[in-house]
């Protein structure tokens, strides 16, 4: 029984550390870092995964190039998509994500 509580608690742990490290990484088009609590940067990581799910989950939007980025509730949107239409779709999908307060919509058309 022992055995089951450490795995569960060391599981809580490795996911908590695995979103804090997925929302510390930046990239040129995230916005810069500013002085944010621990609080606010987990909330980020909840969003960002949240996002990243409800994504792959939509059925009309090819999403596997799209990168997400989450800084105090605004969602930045990267990568690329095959049409206009799946641009418009990821936005549409990423707005309805609980805690999402705006979307940044820098994903580029592929050309066809």
């Amino acid at each position: 029984m022992k055995t089951i509580q450490f795995l569960k608690a060391a599981g809580s742990i490795a996911c908590v550390a695995f979103a804090l490290n997925a929302t510390a990484q930046t990239s040129a088009s995230a916005p810069p870092a500013s002085s944010e609590t621990v609080g606010q940067h987990i909330d980020d990581g909840t969003i960002t995964t949240k996002v990243k799910a409800d994504l792959l989950g939509a059925k009309n939007v090819k999403s596997t190039h799209i990168h997400v980025k989450t800084r105090k509730g605004i969602v930045w949107l990267t990568g690329t998509v095959p049409s206009a239409d799946d641009k418009s779709a990821a936005q549409d999908v990423v707005q309805n994500v609980d805690g999402v307060k705006g979307v940044k919509n820098h994903l580029k058309v592929a050309a066809e």
